[in-house]
């Protein structure tokens, strides 16, 4: 992506950590959340590839059809995965983003203006959604009162509903900020 170099890395380091986190939600016993964790770390992993400032490392166009091909397919596996699921609709909004920064870079990938003056309508589309989707997941971290009940098992840290959502909370940034940079 296009921008400084210094925020560059940490959005890489940032979408790293987050898709190494998903791999190791992998392991789960439970198997929604194994396919779910599967999603989420191709994400990370495809977000941290992405954001290498573009000063260090310019792909070749190649490099962008393969990115567009590959979260085009992950598209077509979140459409019939949303089905059933009102999360995997965000799963297919994401794999959609994806598809369509790396067409994007495809056409201009060195030194990439956008034709006309303002934001692309689909560009602004995506950072209205993904602007609504950080916001609506900060909220959901915030502590809410419990009162006192029967005892909760213990769960595994790589099984905890708080971690998993503080990974889409930060994927949901670092998505607003390359999108911002595109």
């Amino acid at each position: 992506m296009h921008g400084p170099a210094s925020p560059g890395w940490l959005l890489v380091a940032l979408c790293a950590a987050t898709g190494a986190y998903c791999l190791l939600r992998m392991r789960s016993p439970v198997e929604e959340q194994r396919r779910t964790a599967g999603g989420e770390a191709l994400m990370g992993f495809g977000m941290a590839a992405m954001a290498v400032p573009a000063a260090v490392l310019t792909p070749p166009r190649w490099a962008w059809f393969a990115c567009a091909a590959v979260f085009g397919a992950a598209a077509l596996r979140a459409l019939w995965t949303a089905r059933g699921s009102r999360h995997h609709l965000h799963h297919l909004m994401g794999t959609v983003a994806m598809a369509y920064m790396a067409a994007v870079m495809t056409a201009a990938p060195a030194h990439h203006v956008h034709g006309g003056t303002g934001v692309p309508v689909l560009t602004g589309a995506f950072l209205l959604y993904f602007a609504g989707y950080v916001l609506r997941s900060g909220a959901r971290l915030l502590p809410l009162a419990v009162a006192p009940g029967p005892a909760v098992r213990a769960v595994g840290w790589g099984d905890r509903p708080e971690l998993s959502q503080a990974c889409r909370l930060s994927m949901g940034i670092a998505m607003l900020a390359m999108l911002v940079t595109l």
